[in-house]
């Protein structure tokens, strides 16, 4: 089934928001087994959102916007939706009432705050449309099906259309499409796209039923095994041997065959798992590592402390690291890394430390000592390993590389430990 996105706002495309709908979106419809071939942005326009609509309803068999279902008048995605499907807008009682309650005690929480006329425009639908709740917010989502078309209108906000969509409108989907697409993720760290790639080339040269495609991210590579069949246990059958072979070619690498999980959660696990604690010690990455590892639910049963030791100073104080090592080796050195991660041990008394420190720029760096080098330690049982890294990029670039490659050393590390004790 041939789907097009459009994203509905002039902010997009002034570049005040980040479009992340389409992207999520897009790899939703993948998973449906979906081919979305076009994507589009068109701004609060009447004439010109009329154009796209028409342009992608001539096109392709099902159009999905996000977006301009708000009260105000330039929310104009329903109302012209229903004008160019000659559909009259009509007022549904249900979502008047939801929008009462959710109005009435959106008044209560502050006094200035009204309930103005315009919120009830909301509740007018596309005659004979299927209505999505929004339980995050007041506009409701439409499923529109007319003359061969399936036409889907979701709210702008993420924290509204992601749930919607998840809740709704996939379930929908899938019933309407005759084969059952289900998917498997690898998700892989310590190694690079190209690397990966250069591994399962033979994989993806052979395929047919099921796919694999990879998608990079900063420090990980995930691969999607996707099948199509009749029902899913026909699909989990079929990707059962890829993800055997994947695993036997990738082996510790892989994190989590999981698509929810993180690295980090993957981390906190481990951690759980084997009775660990587990302290950080950042300088460049500036409490980075210890953010990523805070936002794990539970993470508290392992994680004790998370030193940020921006200054010499405060390496000094806080991680024990001497003065003769940062007037010789220098704050960015494997030896300062090494006594920043024994010394986070020390003083948090928990099991393991990994530190952090390095020139992320975009001053500072020298031709010994370039921009972008980042030294990590990691101290575990009382031993200590360190590693040298090289990063690129800007200064929010190279602290993201860090952080990313921080949690695969970090986990590298756990494991390694967990097969000496065994």
């Amino acid at each position: 089934m041939i789907t097009e996105l459009i994203s509905v706002g002039t902010e997009i495309l002034l570049g005040n928001i980040v479009n992340t709908n389409s992207a999520y979106l897009s790899e939703k419809c993948a998973q449906l087994g979906l081919s979305v071939y076009y994507q589009t942005v068109v701004g609060d326009n009447e004439t010109r959102m009329k154009s796209t609509i028409c342009t992608a309803l001539e096109r392709s068999d099902m159009v999905i916007l996000t977006g301009g279902l708000g009260p105000t008048k330039d929310d104009l995605t329903k109302e012209v939706t229903a004008e160019l499907l000659e559909l009259p807008l009509v007022e549904d009682a249900h979502t008047r009432e939801l929008l009462e309650h959710y109005l009435k005690e959106y008044e209560k929480n502050n006094s200035q705050r009204r309930i103005t006329a315009n919120n009830y425009k909301q509740a007018l639908v596309p005659q004979g449309a299927l209505i999505l709740d929004n339980h995050n917010g007041t506009a409701p989502g439409l499923i529109i099906e007319k003359n061969g078309k399936t036409v889907i209108l979701l709210p702008g906000p993420p924290n509204e259309m992601k749930p919607m969509f998840e809740e709704e409108v996939f379930p929908y989907l899938r019933k309407r499409l005759p084969e059952v697409i289900y998917s498997q993720m690898i998700k892989i760290c310590g190694i690079g796209e190209s690397q990966v790639a250069e591994e399962i080339q033979d994989l993806i040269d052979d395929q047919t039923n099921p796919t694999i495609a990879p998608y990079a991210k900063t420090g990980e590579v995930h691969l999607r095994i996707t099948a199509k069949s009749e029902d899913e246990k026909e699909c989990k059958k079929l990707i059962k041997p890829i993800v055997r072979e994947l695993k036997a070619r990738f082996g510790k690498n892989i994190f989590a065959t999981d698509e929810e999980k993180s690295l980090e959660e993957a981390i906190v696990d481990m951690l759980k798992d084997q009775g660990l604690t587990l302290a950080l010690a950042e300088s460049c990455t500036g409490g980075e590592i210890s953010a990523r590892i805070v936002n794990v639910p539970g993470a508290s049963d392992v994680f004790t402390h998370g030193f940020v030791t921006y200054s010499n100073r405060a390496k000094r104080k806080c991680l024990g690291v001497k003065k003769s090592t940062l007037k010789i080796d220098g704050p960015v050195s494997a030896k300062c890394a090494k006594e920043m991660a024994k010394g986070g041990c020390f003083f948090s008394g928990a099991d393991i430390c990994l530190s952090i420190t390095g020139l992320a720029g975009p001053g500072g760096g020298t031709k010994e000592l370039p921009v972008g080098t980042v030294f990590m330690g990691c101290c575990y049982n009382g031993k200590v390993i360190t590693q040298e890294y090289h990063f690129t990029g800007n200064r929010s670039k190279i602290r993201e590389q860090a952080t990313a490659h921080a949690l695969a050393l970090l986990r590298e590390c756990i494991m390694e430990g967990i097969s000496k004790k065994g």
